[in-house]
């Protein structure tokens, strides 16, 4: 074996020694189940996929729908550029994968994670109450949305109302939490598997559930964020509630009495 090829080969190994992502316990054989994948392959479609989504959408971008501010976005765009100019290094096996390169595209990886965890990200886009099954698919959050239910068919209508409190998140956003009579855990209540809601923002009170200027939507966590723009300082979130089941519809509870937020 000539000299050159030692060197290209002892650099191989070095650079499966120096991975903490493949060497150890996340090998090739093993699915990436995480959230945000720690492999460096399927971390690049993701990260792509992801910056792409949240860009998405003119008229308001799913970043804005989802609830997320104008400097996390941009965090997060900002992190999927400083990944893409090294990793079209690192897919040049032979001239520029250097451990350098592959060492660096895994501290990006560890930067995505600790901006997650830090803001929350993943989770607030989990609880949204816009969230969708595309969302969710996107940023491969199983639980809530996507989350397998096996539930025998129920026969009796909902007749537990909902009771929700607020907490102020600033911007614009709404933390809301539902809850039952029987408990003041949030959750969703029995055969429900959602909260349903009607809202508006503004000065003027609905005069009631059937007031044809409400928004509706639904979450199928019982503690979720209500993004209502940065805009909507100052003025009040009004609100109905009831439980809800997706698939049996016409067993939903009874509208709550109208409810009034301040919006910080």
């Amino acid at each position: 074996m000539s000299f050159q090829n030692r060197f290209l080969y002892l650099q191989c190994v070095l650079l499966n020694l120096n991975d903490p992502i493949t060497h150890n316990t996340h090998s090739t054989a093993m699915p990436d189940r995480s959230r945000i994948p720690r492999l460096i392959s399927t971390f690049n479609s993701y990260i792509g996929n992801t910056s792409a989504h949240l860009a998405a959408n003119s008229r308001e971008n799913n970043a804005t729908r989802l609830g997320l501010t104008e400097a996390e976005a941009a965090r997060w765009a900002e992190l999927y550029k400083e990944w893409k100019s090294l990793y079209l290094l690192y897919s040049d096996k032979t001239n520029s994968r250097t451990i350098s390169v592959k060492n660096n595209l895994l501290l990006i990886i560890d930067k995505v994670v600790m901006f997650d965890r830090t803001n929350h990200i993943l989770d607030r886009i989990a609880s949204s109450g816009r969230a969708t099954i595309e969302d969710a698919g996107v940023f491969r959050i199983k639980k809530g949305i996507t989350a397998k239910k096996n539930h025998s068919k129920p026969q009796v209508s909902i007749s537990e109302p909902v009771f929700a409190a607020f907490r102020q998140l600033g911007g614009g956003m709404m933390q809301v939490r539902c809850h039952s009579s029987s408990s003041n855990r949030a959750s969703i209540y029995g055969n429900a598997d959602c909260v349903q809601f009607l809202y508006c923002v503004g000065d003027t009170p609905p005069t009631s559930a059937g007031d044809a200027g409400l928004s509706k939507d639904l979450s199928s966590k019982a503690i979720f964020v209500l993004p209502t723009g940065a805009e909507s300082s100052g003025k009040y979130l009004y609100i109905y509630f009831r439980w809800y089941n997706t698939r049996h519809p016409l067993l939903a509870g009874p509208w709550s009495g109208l409810q009034r937020a301040l919006i910080l």
